[in-house]
């Protein structure tokens, strides 16, 4: 991992990720204490409604900015998001009722969906190797556990000697220390992509992509589980500590944090797991981890279990099982996607996987206000295991990337068909498969693609 650190470029936009996510897990922690001050028991309805509220910005937003991004320059739109994020946190610890938190989440998240998946599409833009993207996904999943175990740390030590407002101003310092990093890079032009139609056209591609693509299909089946298992963890954990053990701020930061830990001893043992499983056995098995966990939370609240060390077993066995499943997701979405189409296709995840937290946070927080935790966590635990399930079911057992298929609507001219060779009912040819211009539907055995709605050419 060291060797791509090398690179300036991607060094400072990693730390920059760093910086952001800390500064966010900060926010996490603080959000959870605003809405227990706010409606105390109540809290996981209050947390659950504004994280659907965050969803619903990724997923109505990503696609739609990621459609126009193209027009701004890169830098300039990563910078100015930080800068957005940063003024909307600093105003967080000075509200007092409930939907101006909902107002608030819903406009930092916003920001949010412009400059994620953007971000993330400039990295393999920087780094072309396959193997050098690899291990930037590894570098990056790292910082994503790092950031789930040391802010909730780090929040906790600041709780000892300030209130949680002060963590806000944590939060805008690490989105104000990501723009200056970014600021000091020069960053590639997007690509020109080749989209018949306007931009409803191109906003929606990298979702049709997903759907049209078997195992991109099954990611976003993990995806729910693993929606199902942090939401649980996000919305509750505030409710179960507080309330359910009578314990002190100090030990909600540590609760996220048992998840995180579990999270970073995960990604730090799973390059070697994918090496000799590979990613679809790793995923899936952590699927159903996912769901086996979650099942026995039921089964333990519903005899009444009060053990504090119970809970951060729990938490970090969930936090392994989500980072199994999220670390090669990034590198799934590329293997599945032509160079031009990586920003379309990772705002598309980026929506239809948030898409499944629209569907996992309310379901969390308003299940556990009203019927209680038990349910609440039946609930989860059942969508988790049909999500793991259907992800099985979804994800073809052979999935090699090069792929036999007959073009049957090309000019015999197209430099596409150039070691095509004629059949009785078209071009045929294999290559590493992805959906694009002249591959518009995943082939079937005998029965050639057709058109993809809105897309420039045909087979």
């Amino acid at each position: 991992m060291r060797s791509v650190l090398q690179n300036r470029t991607y060094r400072r936009l990693f730390t920059a990720q760093f910086v952001a996510l800390t500064g966010t897990g900060l926010a996490t922690v603080a959000l959870s204490l605003l809405a227990y001050d706010l409606a105390g028991a109540d809290a996981s309805a209050v947390l659950g409604t504004a994280l659907a509220l965050k969803m619903v910005a990724y997923v109505a937003l990503a696609p739609l900015i990621s459609a126009l991004a193209d027009r701004v320059p890169r830098r300039a739109l990563l910078v100015t998001m930080d800068g957005l994020r940063a003024g909307i946190a600093l105003v967080l610890p000075f509200v007092d009722q409930v939907w101006q938190v909902y107002v608030l989440i819903f406009l930092l998240q916003a920001a949010s969906a412009a400059f994620t998946p953007a971000f993330q599409a400039t990295i393999p833009e920087i780094l072309p190797d396959e193997r050098d993207y690899l291990r930037a996904l590894s570098l990056s999943r790292l910082a994503y556990e790092l950031e789930s175990l040391l802010s909730p740390v780090l929040a906790a030590t600041l709780l000892a000697t300030v209130t949680y407002d002060w963590l806000f101003a944590g939060t805008a310092l690490g989105f104000l220390a990501s723009a200056v990093l970014v600021v000091s890079v020069a960053l590639p032009a997007p690509r020109p992509v080749e989209h018949a139609g306007g931009v409803h056209v191109r906003a929606t591609f990298g979702i049709r992509l997903h759907w049209a693509t078997p195992r991109l299909r099954a990611l976003l089946a993990l995806d729910l589980v693993v929606a199902a298992a942090g939401a649980m963890v996000i919305v509750n954990t505030v409710v179960l500590v507080r309330e359910h053990l009578r314990l002190g701020a100090g030990e909600v930061s540590l609760a996220l944090g048992a998840f995180g830990a579990g999270s970073m001893v995960a990604a730090l043992l799973l390059p070697r797991a994918l090496e000799r499983f590979g990613d679809r056995r790793v995923m899936l098995g952590a699927g159903f981890l996912l769901g086996a966990v979650l099942t026995a939370l039921t089964a333990g609240l519903g005899h009444g279990t009060r053990a504090w060390g119970w809970l951060l077993a729990a938490w970090m066995l969930l936090g392994a099982g989500s980072s199994m499943v999220a670390t090669p997701a990034g590198g799934i979405v590329r293997r599945s996607a032509a160079p031009s189409d990586l920003p379309a296709a990772f705002a598309g995840r980026f929506a239809l996987s948030h898409a499944c937290w629209l569907l996992t946070y309310p379901l969390a927080g308003w299940l556990a206000a009203a019927a209680g935790m038990t349910v609440a966590a039946a609930a989860l635990a059942g969508l988790a295991l049909v999500a793991a399930t259907a992800a099985a079911l979804l994800w073809p057992t052979h999935d090699p990337a090069r792929l036999p298929h007959l073009h049957t609507a090309l000019p015999a001219d197209d430099p596409h068909l150039v070691d095509a060779y004629a059949g009785p009912h078209g071009w045929r040819h294999a290559h590493d498969y992805v959906i694009d211009v002249r591959h518009p539907k995943w082939p079937t055995p005998g029965h050639p693609p057709g058109r993809f709605p809105g897309r420039a050419g045909s087979y």
